[in-house]
Parts: C-alpha cells; sequence; structure tokens
C-alpha cells in the first residue's frame, strides 16, 4: 500500500534531508534556490561555507576527534535534478516541492521524476556534516550544479580549491556495484531551414501521438532495447508522403538529451481521399511496433486523431524526405560494446528531441563514450548522415570520460568493506553514465576517486524509484567507509 509518509523510514535523518532538498525546485541551469538552500544549511551548522564563479558549494567539516590523521576526503554530488512529468501530470517545477510517497521498498514521485538522482547523495553528505556522533576525517563536501545538462559545474571548478586526497562520488545506481571509469559525452545538434508551403485544398488534418513509452536514463539504461519515441514516430512517417500524400506541420518529440525520449506528437495533413481509412491502414504498422516493445514498453499507446483544423503550412515534400531519412539513418542506442570490460556498453547515441516547426528543423542528440577516439568517431558518423540530408552540425559540451585505476587505494578499501558486510564481492565496473569524476580528475589529477550509491531506478524518467533497504544498505556502508578512511 502507497503512503505519503517518509518521517518513519530510516535512516531518519538522511530522509529528513531529502524531503527538505526536495522541497526546493532544482532544475539544471537554475539552481539559484538550492544554491542558497544549501549555503544557509552550511552556514547554520557553524561551519566553513563557499560558492566558487560558477555556483559550486563546498562546506568544510573538521575530523572527528582522533580522526586528525587521516586522508582528507571530498563527499561529492551534483545539486541540479531532471525535471520530467507525465503528459497527463499537472506540475509545474518551477514553484512546487516533488510529491513523494512509500510504495513497499520504493519512495517514488507522483507522476513525475524524484530527484533520488543525485538527490539521495546530497542528503547523505548533509546528514554526515550535521552529526555529531559520525566518526568521519577531514571533510570538503562538494555540491556541483548543472550536472545533468552539461556538467559545467564539475567543468569549472578550479584546481587548488580543494585539498583532499580522496573523492567518494556518491552518483552509482546500483548498491552492490563501485564504479572506477565512465563514459564521456558530447551534444550532436542538428538544425536546418525548411522551405514551407500551404497546405492542399481538401486535404485533413490528423493528430498522431506516441505516448507510454518507459524512457529513462539515456547512458544506464540505453542496452535495455527501450523504445525511443522520435524513431518510432519516424516509422509512421516514413514513406507517408507516397502512401498518402502525408506531409508534417508540426513535430515534437522528446525534451532532454540525457533522457530515452517517451512521447512524440506530430500534426499532419493528408490528402482528402485518404480520409476515412488513413488510421486503419496503418493499424498493421502499429500492432508490428507495439509487438516489438512488448516486453519493455507494455504501455506504448499509438493514436490517429482527426482535427478540426486543418494547418495553414507544412513541409515541403524534398525537407520532409530529407528530414525522415536523415532520422530512420541516424544511429539510435548502442553502437560499439567494450572489448576490455564485460557487458559495458562503450558507444552510443541518443536521438533525444526532434522538433519541426515555424520552418525550422531541430534534432538534438546525445553521444557517450568511455573511449575518446570512439565517441567522436560516432558524433562524426551523426554529422556525416545529417549534413547528406542538408542539415547544419554542431558539436557541444564535451567531456571527458573517467579511466579506470585498478590500483586505487580507496577501491581496496571499499571492496573488503563491502565483503565484511554482505559476505559477497562488489561488482567493479566502469559505467556508461557520464559521472563527473572524469571531469574533475583534469584538475585535480592526483585525487584517487571512487563511486557508489544506493539502487535507483528510472533515473530521468517519472518511473524514478529508490528502494528503502537499499538506501539503508548503503547508509551502513557509507559510515563504515568514513571509520576506514586510510591515514595520511
Amino acid at each position: 500500500m502507497a503512503n505519503n509518509n517518509l518521517d518513519a523510514l530510516a535512516p531518519q535523518e538522511l530522509w529528513a534531508n531529502f524531503s527538505a532538498l526536495n522541497a526546493v525546485p532544482r532544475a539544471s541551469k537554475k539552481e539559484e534556490r538550492v544554491i542558497a538552500f544549501m549555503l544557509d544549511f552550511g552556514k547554520k551548522l557553524g561551519l566553513e561555507v563557499s560558492k566558487d564563479h560558477v555556483g559550486n558549494v563546498i562546506i568544510k567539516k573538521a575530523a572527528s576527534t582522533g580522526m586528525e590523521d587521516r586522508k582528507t576526503i571530498v563527499l561529492q554530488s551534483h545539486l541540479d535534478m531532471v525535471h520530467q512529468k507525465n503528459n497527463d501530470t499537472v506540475f509545474d517545477f518551477d514553484t512546487q516541492g516533488i510529491d513523494m510517497f512509500v510504495d513497499g521498498d520504493w519512495v517514488k514521485a507522483k507522476g513525475t521524476t524524484l530527484g533520488a538522482d543525485n538527490g539521495i547523495g546530497v542528503a547523505t553528505i548533509m546528514t554526515i556534516l550535521a552529526s555529531k556522533d559520525i566518526q568521519h576525517p577531514a571533510i570538503e563536501a562538494l555540491f556541483t550544479i548543472d550536472e545533468e545538462t552539461g556538467m559545467t559545474g564539475a567543468m569549472g571548478l578550479q584546481g587548488g580549491i580543494l585539498t583532499g586526497d580522496i573523492l567518494l562520488n556518491l552518483d552509482t545506481e546500483e548498491d552492490d556495484e563501485i564504479d572506477i571509469g565512465c563514459a564521456g559525452g558530447i551534444d550532436v545538434t542538428a538544425t536546418k531551414s525548411y522551405k514551407e508551403e500551404a497546405s492542399l485544398s481538401g486535404a485533413v488534418a490528423f493528430e498522431i501521438k506516441v505516448q507510454g513509452l518507459n524512457g529513462g536514463h539515456s547512458g544506464i539504461e540505453i542496452h535495455k532495447g527501450l523504445g525511443n519515441a522520435n524513431k518510432i514516430m519516424n516509422r509512421l512517417l516514413y514513406k507517408s508522403y507516397e502512401e498518402f500524400g502525408l506531409q508534417i506541420a508540426t513535430l515534437n518529440g522528446g525534451s532532454l538529451r540525457n533522457a530515452i525520449p517517451r512521447e512524440s506528437v506530430a500534426t499532419v495533413i493528408v490528402s482528402s481521399e485518404h480520409e476515412d481509412h488513413f488510421a486503419s491502414d496503418l493499424a498493421p504498422l502499429i500492432k508490428s511496433i507495439q509487438d516489438e516493445f512488448k516486453t519493455v514498453d507494455a504501455d506504448l499507446t499509438i493514436t490517429i486523431d482527426k482535427l478540426t483544423t486543418v494547418p495553414a503550412r507544412v513541409i515541403s515534400p524534398l525537407d520532409q524526405q530529407l528530414l525522415v531519412n536523415a532520422i530512420y539513418a541516424a544511429q539510435n542506442g548502442v553502437y560499439r560494446v567494450s572489448a576490455d570490460f564485460e557487458d559495458l556498453v562503450e558507444t552510443s547515441n541518443n536521438i533525444a528531441k526532434v522538433t519541426v516547426e515555424n520552418g525550422k528543423m531541430n534534432v538534438q542528440c546525445l553521444t557517450r563514450s568511455s573511449v575518446e577516439s570512439s565517441k567522436i568517431d560516432l558524433a562524426q558518423s551523426l554529422q556525416a548522415t545529417f549534413e547528406l540530408a542538408g542539415f547544419d552540425v554542431e558539436f557541444s559540451g564535451s567531456y571527458p570520460g573517467w579511466t579506470p585505476n585498478a590500483n586505487s587505494e580507496i577501491l581496496e578499501v571499499l571492496k573488503r568493506i563491502y565483503v565484511e558486510q554482505h559476505n559477497e564481492e562488489p561488482k567493479v565496473v566502469a559505467c556508461h553514465a557520464g559521472l563527473e569524476c572524469g571531469i574533475l580528475g583534469t584538475n585535480y589529477p592526483e585525487m584517487d576517486m571512487i563511486s557508489f550509491g544506493p539502487t535507483i531506478l528510472g533515473a530521468h524518467s517519472p518511473a524514478e524509484r529508490v528502494s528503502i533497504s537499499s538506501v539503508q544498505k548503503y547508509w551502513a556502508f557509507v559510515k563504515q567507509i568514513l571509520k576506514e578512511i586510510p591515514n595520511k
């Protein structure tokens, strides 16, 4: 049974801090309120608090009595969260806090993303900073901004601000994993002006909707074969000009680059001769697509509804053909699997957002790879595909991956503690998400870095949820790690 009470959950202080954090709107690039919240939190504790020139918050806390000879650690999480909601959810992310509830072993949100990514990590650090009885070495708490849409916080952090020897990044989403490497990424944006023409005399208009997909994290979940709304919509539009005289008036699919798109909506016109059977003629293709995705996206719906108003302007047949062919040809999903790490996606692309409106086409992708040359290879492949269709292509927001360090001292500490607590070995992995460690390492190359966290499912989608028992497991792990940080 679901209930709204997080107060009864253990550890109470951590959940209370998570609730307080989730009451503060904190979209990427709109972190002013959460930055102020965190600065105020540190000042009320009487700790040393600062904000750097890009907005990262640093809070320092001296070592517990008897722990002064241990290495200084950096506890790091990001303040921003992905804002996504279901199409039928009425919610204003700019003014409302996240509406959370407990459902069995899970904390969820009502129709929106939860913000457990990376709010549980932030709340963990807050709890440690506020505690009077947790043993720990000297701490530099680093709360970065804008991790989800560009990692500009990590990129802007200057060398010399931190003095820590070890960085614990609390942004991993499987509680039996210890991450020692991650993918880098690059934004690929294709834009083109298109020729508009008047709608055919006597044409009829329809709205095509692709909805009900699970979506999710475009790195961590890219290998699951989840449906991409933009690619599915494109299948419906492909060759439809030849078959039905279909022309696109507007197209809007997806939202954020780091989220697998869940919805796409197209307004189209068709020749009046197809008015009565347009939807029925597409029904076999729709059924085939739903059958393909029934295991991973059982709630996929594709609807075709006639509109009362016919749009005055539509895309020209040639420009439409170039757009649809380019999206069909463009790589989406896994491009290459690592030959060095078992079951690791090395390189992938997410066709995240497609818009066609007012004479402009825009296609936004996020390309990821743990190998820099492979990242550029796929980005250039996308560039070639869209340039063949007459698009201008821009690369931006490139950030490096995090190269695994098999000789990490802190890795050995975490592995030993995990075995002692759970009587089994943890999975030591590199992940296909974009963790900030690789970027932070450019200005702090000698810092020993590791990443771990509780189990979070469905990140970057309204299905996001965090396991309560996993948070409890993870919290015991964190506290023991703090006790066993090596000597200087």
